[in-house]
């Protein structure tokens, strides 16, 4: 469902989504998260070194009976940024199962980090929450047609043997970055969703389970795959 963005004070919101950008160093995933919270392109980012985040408060429409828009929620959005060099891999790797959603990235102007793509795959499946974790697969640097490596057809038929969502984007002009973070949280949203429809838990209980936040403390369980 669309979302907007928001601004709440600390504390002011019903969800906390933890999602995870991933893929070979330099393929822009600094670039892509800065500019879906600020809205800028910064070409002049250092490689990052381990780990980092950036925050954004947004509205989800949830969905109702039969389609329908339901209620808003406030969702506060942590994105964390890894590293893409193997020697922070075991360091990126444990965050892996703390995340509920990954962005994972190839520069479209590199066939090297697209066929890197797989291991990448192996890396959240032996990793993650569970071995079919929420992914959006993402094509970056599409501004760059004339450098470009990977066509469209390669990067669809793998998203499609992965059964996830697949974007080209381009941090640079903004293309389909709000696009791609908004279809993975909608992803992690409508999971959360069958998860509380399958435990049957109401609204009144205060147990966590449907990713509903306890005060300021996120619940840690996440439902199955």
């Amino acid at each position: 469902m669309p979302t907007k963005t928001i601004t709440m004070t600390d504390g002011d919101y019903d969800y906390l989504i933890k999602l995870l950008a991933l893929g070979d160093s330099g393929v822009g995933k600094t670039t892509f998260l800065y500019r879906y919270t600020d809205n800028k392109f910064n070409p002049k980012f250092i490689t990052t070194v381990g780990i980092d985040f950036r925050e954004k408060r947004v509205v989800y429409n949830t969905q109702g009976p039969n389609g329908s828009t339901g209620k808003a929620v406030k969702v506060h959005l942590q994105l964390w940024d890894t590293a893409g060099q193997e020697r922070f891999r075991s360091l990126t790797t444990a965050f892996f199962r703390d995340a509920m959603g990954f962005l994972l990235m190839f520069d479209l102007t590199s066939q090297q980090s697209f066929l890197n793509v797989r291991n990448w795959m192996s890396q959240l499946q032996a990793n993650a929450y569970c071995e079919n974790p929420d992914i959006v697969l993402i094509g970056n640097k599409a501004d760059l047609s004339d450098q470009r490596e990977v066509n469209e057809r390669q990067a669809r038929d793998l998203a499609d043997k992965y059964s996830i969502p697949y974007f080209e984007t381009s941090a640079a002009t903004g293309q389909n970055v709000e696009k791609a973070v908004e279809t993975l949280l909608d992803l992690i949203m409508k999971r959360m969703e069958q998860c509380v429809e399958k435990t049957q838990v109401p609204d009144t209980v205060n147990g966590g389970s449907s990713g509903k936040l306890d005060g300021d403390k996120p619940a840690e369980k996440k439902c199955a795959c």
